[in-house]
Parts: C-alpha cells; structure tokens; sequence
C-alpha cells in the first residue's frame, strides 16, 4: 500500500465509523499499515467531516518518528498492536454507546452471539483503566487483546484489529452488537454463552478461513 493510498483510506474510514455511531466529533482513531515498518494514523484533534488525505500523518512503528503533523495522542497503543501483530493490517478504535457503557461497567463480554465470537473471539476482555496515550493503557491493551480481535478500555471505549480495514470495521461494529445485546440481555434474565469451548472454535474457523491474523501468537494461542 503506498502513502496516498493509506491516507485516502484512513479519511473514508473515518467517515464511515462516524456515520455508523462508532465515533463522534473528534473522539477516536484509526490506523492502517502501509508495510513492516510504517503506518498512516488519524491527527489529533481532527473532525472527521472535515479530515483530508493531506491531514492524516505518517508514523514509523517502530521509532514513533511522525510526518506531516500531530498524530493521535494514542498512537502508542497503534504502534505496539502492529509490532505485536505481524498481520494486523488496521486498527480502529471507538467510543461508540454500547461498548462504552459495559467499559464503563467493566464488565467482560462473553460469548453471546456466534458471529460475535467468530469475528472477535472467545470473550472480550476489559482493560484496566489508564490515562490515555500512556503506556499503562498501552500495556493494558495488548494484554486484553491476546487471543482476541477486539477489547475493550475501562471507562473509554473499545479497539478493534484486522487484517484489513474493512476487517478492522467490521470487528469494531461486532464489538457494538455485542455489547448491546450484552446489555440487552440482562434485562430478560442474562446474556447464555455458547460457552468457551464452542466459541473457540468457531472463533478459529474465522482465523484460518478469512483472516491473515491466523498465524500470529496473539490471534489464536490464548483461550
């Protein structure tokens, strides 16, 4: 991917997580990688109706050497899921209501739905809460995204990974379905899981029939 073309693709994604209720205003981010060694990032402080390919910054992953101005205060937690990650392609972070609200709860996700463990995983975990952009919440973050696609940041919002964009898209909104229903669900008695077992396994399916992240250590080893 050249820089042009991770930048135009870092401004329709930034539309698209605003229309869909993910973000609002300025809050959140988005990354994609452009090869091994560096990524394009949402600015800080940018809106995205108004976000232009000239606005998005360039950043080395593993330096944290920007260009072409300030990126995202949380670009530290971007950098180490794509140094961890070898395959993740993108990441999306959000603030969208329902993945907020069980942040906020810090509450774990179980299993619920079967699409929601395929695409994200056997659970998603919660973070402990940090200062953002700090490397505690950096720490946190990847710790509560082993074995997953998705987690969540106590009292923050969510992240989401992919292969893709589109992936990183579609894991974000899972993560909002899931968490709904999660919430939904406990007031006609609690949300059933189709249990650990069920939930891995369909969980690796979805690794190894539509994923690039199959072959890393973070997206299958930890159940």
């Amino acid at each position: 991917m050249t820089e042009q073309d991770a930048k135009e693709r870092v401004v329709k994604a930034g539309l698209e997580v605003m229309e869909s209720g993910l973000v609002d205003g300025t809050w959140g981010n988005l990354s994609v990688r452009i090869d091994k060694d560096y990524m394009a990032i949402t600015p800080s402080g940018r809106d995205y109706k108004t976000l232009r390919p000239e606005d998005v910054v360039i950043v080395n992953i593993w330096t944290g050497e920007a260009h072409g101005g300030k990126p995202s205060t949380e670009t530290p937690f971007h950098r180490a899921i794509y140094q961890t990650r070898p395959g993740a392609g993108a990441v999306v972070h959000t603030h969208s209501m329902s993945a907020s609200t069980v942040a906020a709860a810090g509450r774990e996700v179980p299993p619920i739905l079967d699409d929601f463990a395929q695409i994200v995983g056997p659970s998603l975990r919660v973070a402990p809460h940090a200062i953002p952009g700090s490397k505690k919440i950096t720490r946190g973050a990847i710790k509560a995204l082993a074995g997953r696609n998705a987690c969540l940041l106590a009292n923050h919002g969510a992240v989401a990974v992919g292969s893709t964009m589109e992936d990183a898209l579609l894991c974000a909104r899972m993560v909002e379905k899931g968490c709904r229903a999660f919430i939904e669900a406990s007031f006609l008695g609690g949300a059933k899981s189709v249990g650990p077992a069920s939930a891995w396994v369909m969980h690796q399916f979805y690794l190894k029939k539509y994923s690039k992240l199959k072959n890393e250590p973070a997206g299958g080893a930890s159940k």
